[in-house]
């Protein structure tokens, strides 16, 4: 079987140095290159992507939805349930919080909805996912007094205030034993927050649980847990529900159900899109393959009659197409990684040069415009989105390549089968 492979290695070299000019050897690099290009586009693009959607799900997970919520956890059962998710492993942390909706208003009657939760005062030290999406861009995350309140950048813009000003809860969703409507809900901004989901930042607002009870009533209490693993939720939530079957439990993917879903058909799209790279340069190289066996039925006859059998000399061409494909696809995996870990300085240097190309074209043509030129700030904000390579993918899509080119090829040589000995050498 070792000298079969070496003998095939020989005949497909000997091979390569015939071709090594003409339209067969133009082929070939064209097809390589195809799939660099592919593979580096395909990386590229689901690694942007993937930074892209990672900054919305995580300060959705880490910030709002947590893995897993619990509630309906009756007051004998709570020691029992605190021990449960203290002692299980899969569990990173948990917070029990409350929350509620509220008409939210400044000082001068200026008013917006907003979303109330009830945190723990040392929240940032027990939950660490919290701590790192919790952007503090004005003041600090405090709410260690009854009174303080920390909001979202674009609540505290719609409302016009900042830190040190007054808001007041005019009109709350607490429980019955709360006034809907009044005025003496009032609130310090000790804090204005920013994260990666403008909804958040829009309608979200922080007060501590220990002195919510009196402005919100008594609301039942929420069990926010998180998970060493995201994708175990709904395991996590059939085992609470065996031991704690009076509990109402959901996971992360019920919340922004259609958010999520959305994301991924953009995903699945772009993904689908940059795949048909492959495709068309899979179909010319199963044309030039075909070509190249045709052109190549003399010696495929001599080397028949020698006794190299068909299948044998098929492996010659589909070891062709493996060459192809790692020409193409290892070098596009290298430029793909190099890419998407160097994100931010190429959207930089695309913003620089697209400046100075307009610059020196204004200064050409109407040069009393060329202070109005600036830079794109688009591309500021393309080269802030964090590239996240999922190694998985990286893997799948350079086998993908390599595959497409062995699969093309192995078809295109299918033809050597059909291949009359006799009648090619008498024509000879």
């Amino acid at each position: 079987m070792n000298k079969n492979y070496k003998w095939i290695g020989f005949v497909n070299k000997r091979f390569s140095l015939v071709d090594r000019k003409g339209s067969a050897s133009v082929t070939t690099r064209l097809s390589a290159l195809g799939i660099c290009f592919g593979v580096m586009t395909l990386i590229a693009v689901l690694s942007v992507m993937n930074g892209f959607q990672s900054q919305f799900i995580d300060s959705i997970i880490e910030l709002s939805s947590y893995h897993v919520q619990a509630t309906d956890v009756s007051d004998d059962k709570a020691f029992d349930f605190d021990q449960y998710l203290q002692n299980d492993k899969s569990v990173v942390s948990y917070t029990r919080f409350m929350e509620a909706q509220s008409l939210m208003t400044n000082n001068s009657a200026k008013e917006a909805g907003s979303f109330i939760r009830a945190l723990p005062k040392d929240i940032l030290k027990t939950d660490d996912g919290f701590a790192r999406e919790m952007n503090m861009i004005s003041g600090e995350f405090d709410i260690s007094d009854d009174d303080s309140i920390v909001i979202g950048n674009r609540l505290a813009r719609s409302l016009g205030v900042k830190v040190g000003s007054k808001v007041n809860l005019f009109a709350l969703s607490g429980s019955g034993d709360s006034a809907l409507i009044s005025n003496d809900r009032t609130f310090t901004v000790t804090g204005i927050f920013s994260c990666g989901f403008a909804e958040i930042n829009l309608t979200y607002a922080f007060i501590n649980i220990e002195g919510a009870e009196k402005y919100l009533g008594k609301v039942p209490v929420i069990y926010g847990i998180k998970l060493k693993d995201q994708n175990a939720d709904r395991k996590f939530q059939k085992e609470i529900l065996k031991i704690f079957p009076d509990a109402k439990v959901s996971v992360w993917r019920d919340y922004n159900r259609a958010f999520f879903g959305a994301l991924r058909i953009e995903k699945n799209m772009i993904l689908l899109l940059v795949v048909m790279i492959f495709i068309v340069v899979a179909i010319n190289i199963f044309n030039s393959m075909r070509k190249l066996v045709f052109e190549r039925r003399t010696e495929i006859s001599t080397l028949s009659s020698l006794g190299a059998s068909q299948k044998s000399i098929q492996n010659v061409f589909v070891y062709r197409g493996l060459s192809i494909g790692l020409k193409g696809a290892i070098p596009g995996m290298i430029l793909g990684l190099l890419i998407s870990f160097n994100v931010r300085p190429i959207f930089l240097l695309i913003a620089k040069v697209q400046f100075y190309i307009e610059y020196i074209s204004t200064c050409i043509f109407n040069s009393a415009a060329k202070a109005l030129v600036k830079e794109n700030s688009m591309w500021h904000v393309y080269a802030n989105i964090p590239a996240r390579v999922m190694w998985g993918e990286v893997v799948f899509i350079t086998l993908f390549g390599i595959l497409s080119c062995v699969i093309a090829s192995y078809m295109a040589s299918s033809n050597i089968l059909k291949i009359k000995i006799a009648e090619v050498l008498h024509e000879e």
